[in-house]
């Protein structure tokens, strides 16, 4: 096992916190039918059945663990995210959904969310996943066009697209739609076309990418031919306005979502918030008191699902092992450690963490929230705002700090400024 020493932080006392923000938890499903030559997220092909059972074991004792850390506090949002999670069943949730409730405080009007993939869903299983207890999905349809989709190696066509979303705006009264653009071949009308049918389902929320080719992808090694960069350009900016005319509000990078229907859970990572990641290959961030002293800590499962199932040694007839006992008492003797590594943040990172998710949001943020989340005074960081002023990429009004529309379009120039 690789784990990096958790550090603590350069004195007692150093960073100071009056409370912990708020907190989310993100579930990772690591499987998917298959890989899309794009994706660099810990997902694998599903060889055989889905260890449902025991997946759900596993996570089940991961949660237990990590109880220490987040004992007493509210869980704000559960985000199911992957790797694909709709190919986990409606009683599977429903079992994870138990198990989240019966060990963290989960409001009744928290925000769940499911992504889902338009090719692993039938006529009855979003309704079952409403059932089951998500309360918003999130779809990943990318393309209404027949030959985009087959370009992306998607496991859906735009048929199954189609019928998926009419699935999810008949069970759900709050989904997003995903979308992709500057795809190989894509004209400005294309990428317009997917939005406008995509607005034909009444989502209330859109996720609009534009495709890029990351490292160790199967487009990384044969890359297809994108439109340049200044058509890419115009597809973002027609589709920006197209959002805006339909009462769109843009309010971070990549994401456009009716009045009130803001994304929580991803909101609550753009302010810096503290999420717990459960499963295969989930990343944390906790704001932890320890050794009389406050730090920032981040976390990594293991990311390969078999040797995070191995490290667990999890096994399914241990969830509840006997009347009462909970799911870390099994009688395999398993370590049930998740973690693969595990650091403190130091203090002089926390600044552009910070900005790195809060200057994603159109509209900025409060000033104030700058010492709430990195416990330094705004002060530290005024040479760099103002630099970032006279570039004209952010802007100060009214205790706000934004990024302008320059700033967001060179958001990476901006971020850079901010690096220790």
């Amino acid at each position: 096992m690789t784990r990096r020493e958790i550090s603590p932080v350069e004195a007692p006392g150093a960073l100071e916190f009056s409370t912990p923000p708020p907190l989310s938890l993100y579930v990772h499903v690591p499987w998917c039918v298959k890989k899309c030559p794009y994706c660099d997220f810990n997902s694998y092909p599903l060889r055989g059945g889905l260890p449902e059972a025991e997946y759900v074991a596993a996570l089940a004792a991961d949660l237990e663990s990590a109880l220490p850390l987040v004992q007493g506090r509210r869980i704000v949002s559960v985000f199911f995210g992957g790797g694909t999670p709709s190919l986990l069943s409606a009683a599977g949730l429903d079992a994870l959904l138990s198990i989240i409730r019966a060990r963290v405080p989960l409001p009744g009007d928290a925000e769940i969310t499911l992504e889902a993939n338009p090719g692993t869903v039938d006529t009855g299983k979003f309704a079952a996943f409403r059932d089951a207890g998500i309360t918003r999905l999130s779809l990943g349809v990318q393309s209404f066009d027949p030959e985009h989709l087959r370009t992306l190696g998607r496991i859906h066509d735009a048929g199954q697209a189609r019928r998926a979303a009419a699935f999810a705006a008949r069970d759900f009264d709050n989904f997003n739609l995903d979308l992709m653009y500057g795809l190989p071949g894509q004209t400005v009308a294309q990428a317009l076309a997917d939005v406008k049918e995509a607005l034909t389902f009444s989502p209330t929320h859109l996720s609009c990418y534009q495709l890029a080719i990351e490292p160790d992808t199967t487009f990384a090694v044969s890359p297809p031919a994108l439109p340049d960069p200044e058509r890419c350009a115009d597809m973002q900016e027609a589709i920006e306005a197209g959002l805006d005319e339909a009462g769109f509000i843009h309010y971070e990078t990549s994401a456009f979502a009716r009045p009130e229907r803001q994304c929580r859970h991803n909101l609550n990572y753009w302010t810096f918030g503290d999420y717990l990641g459960i499963g295969a290959g989930a990343h944390g961030k906790l704001t932890l008191r320890t050794r009389n002293a406050w730090e920032v800590r981040r976390q990594m499962r293991w990311k390969h699902p078999k040797r995070y199932l191995a490290e667990m040694n999890a096994d399914p007839s241990a969830l509840f092992p006997r009347e009462g006992a909970s799911p870390a008492e099994r009688s395999d003797g398993g370590t049930g450690n998740p973690l693969q590594d595990e650091f403190s943040v130091a203090a002089d990172d926390l600044p552009f963490e910070f900005m790195m998710n809060a200057l994603r949001l159109n509209e900025g943020f409060d000033a104030a929230l700058f010492g709430a989340r990195t416990a330094q005074p705004l002060s530290a960081v005024e040479t760099i705002l103002r630099r970032a002023e006279s570039e004209g990429l952010l802007v100060r009004d009214a205790g706000r700090i934004a990024p302008t529309r320059r700033g967001q379009r060179f958001l990476n120039r901006l971020l850079e400024m901010f690096l220790a």
